[in-house]
């Protein structure tokens, strides 16, 4: 037997024999951000568990889906719609409605507020007075506004679109307005159109450049104006009627005065030019003439006409803020009681009055006349048609009456309670009491 310490020893000996191992260095690439460390730097273990959870949560949704579509009834087929209904017709009517929408929905421009202040101002005055007449106008400006746009629009699809031939399509709206055909103005109708043109210049003289300066001149001179001025009557108070006579007599002359010298002279140089004969042949010179005091004379029967109806409106019962005032006395002369002016003076003077209007701008004379100096001058037809001095006269008969009404209800009044002191009655009355016999007391009484 070997001793056993020996072999510790031994064995002792052979472990002190073993060496440490070699020092290993770590590579040069160690922290750098390499796919596979990126992989493991980023792994989360939540995420992954998500992803299988929300994989299976589709896949459970899927075959759900599957069983239930299984489950439907299988969808019918598209039915077989007629040919004509479906027809090259049909697509294009349809095609046409929705282009016209299209159009029809582009901004168009408003009618210009020019306009309507000139269509406004062909309206009379008195047929604008009053909240309803207001009213009137207001949506009679709306309409003709909602006409404009209109007719815009249905010009833009009929300069735009195409109507192809659908009968089913006049329903839509209406037929589109045609394009105005003009004149066929080729060699066969050449000679008739240059014949009838020379025919219009030559006899229609209206066209002439002096009568459309003439035609201006008397449209800045007399459109906003009128023969007298009635707007500061009621102002002044009461008046006499023979003093209204005499201002407005004045007022008149006056204004034939301001006329014979602005307009007139105005109208003397329009002829005295060279060119204000141009083109005029000798034997229509007559005829030209003519045609100028006509439209002299229109001019001039158009300002007494609106100063006449603006004299009548004076007195219409409706107005009374314009009414004017006459000043009228209660007198009694020759045991009579009565107003001066008498209700027929004042009726006198304001019918008077009219015929004073119609009797103005008598002494204009024509342009021949005056250009030829003759001893025995021929005047301009400024006499107003019988019928507005008719209806003049009648409309203020009727107005008097009515503003006089209150006046001789207070003379009724006046006569109905006085008079008998006036007329001889109280005095028979006495002398019959005196003849008779009575006591003190009645005599007192």
């Amino acid at each position: 037997m070997s001793d056993p310490n020996k072999a510790a020893i031994a064995a002792e000996k052979e472990a002190l024999k073993l060496k440490l191992p070699p020092i290993v260095r770590l590579p040069d690439d160690i922290g750098v951000d390499t796919t596979t460390q990126s992989k493991l730097l980023n792994y989360r273990r939540s995420k992954e568990q998500q992803k299988k959870i929300n994989q299976l949560v589709i896949d459970g949704a899927k075959r759900n889906l599957e069983r239930t579509l299984d489950k439907r009834i299988p969808s019918l087929p598209e039915p077989d719609y007629p040919s004509t209904m479906t027809s090259e017709i049909k697509k294009k009517g349809f095609n046409y409605i929705y282009m016209k929408q299209c159009v029809e929905s582009s901004p168009i421009v408003p009618i210009q507020q020019e306009w309507l202040d000139h269509m406004l101002k062909l309206i009379p005055e008195s047929l604008k007075e009053g909240k309803e007449r207001e009213e009137l106008v207001e949506s009679l400006i709306s309409e003709v506004s909602s006409d404009f746009e209109n007719s815009m629009k249905r010009y833009l699809v009929q300069s735009v679109l195409v109507k192809p031939p659908v009968k089913w399509l006049e329903d839509e709206g209406g037929p589109l307005p045609e394009s105005p055909v003009g004149l066929d103005y080729s060699n066969p109708w050449h000679s008739s159109y240059v014949q009838a043109r020379n025919q219009i210049l030559s006899n229609l003289h209206i066209v002439h450049p002096t009568m459309k300066m003439l035609l201006d001149l008397g449209y800045t001179t007399f459109a906003n104006t009128v023969l007298l001025d009635l707007t500061g009557i009621r102002a002044k108070g009461p008046i006499d009627c023979e003093s209204l006579k005499s201002d407005l007599s004045i007022q008149a002359r006056k204004a034939e005065e301001k006329i014979m010298n602005a307009w007139y002279p105005k109208v003397i140089s329009l002829f005295t030019k060279k060119e204000a004969l141009e083109g005029i042949k000798p034997e229509k010179l007559d005829a030209f003439y003519n045609c100028v005091s006509t439209l002299m004379s229109n001019q001039l029967k158009d300002l007494l006409r609106r100063t006449v109806e603006g004299f009548v409106k004076l007195f219409d019962p409706q107005n009374q803020k314009s009414l004017p005032i006459f000043k009228m006395e209660l007198t009694v002369d020759d045991d009579k009681i009565e107003f001066y002016p008498t209700f027929q003076d004042l009726e006198d003077v304001v019918l008077g009055l009219v015929e004073r209007i119609a009797e103005a701008l008598k002494n204009i004379q024509t342009i021949p006349s005056w250009l030829s100096g003759t001893s025995t001058p021929a005047n301009l037809d400024t006499e107003l048609p019988e019928h507005v001095l008719q209806w003049a006269l009648s409309t203020l008969k009727v107005a008097v009456h009515q503003n006089l009404e209150g006046a001789r209800k207070h003379y009724e009044m006046y006569v109905e309670k006085y008079n008998w002191l006036l007329d001889g009655t109280a005095v028979e009355m006495i002398e019959a009491f005196q003849a008779e016999d009575h006591t003190f007391d009645e005599y007192t009484e």
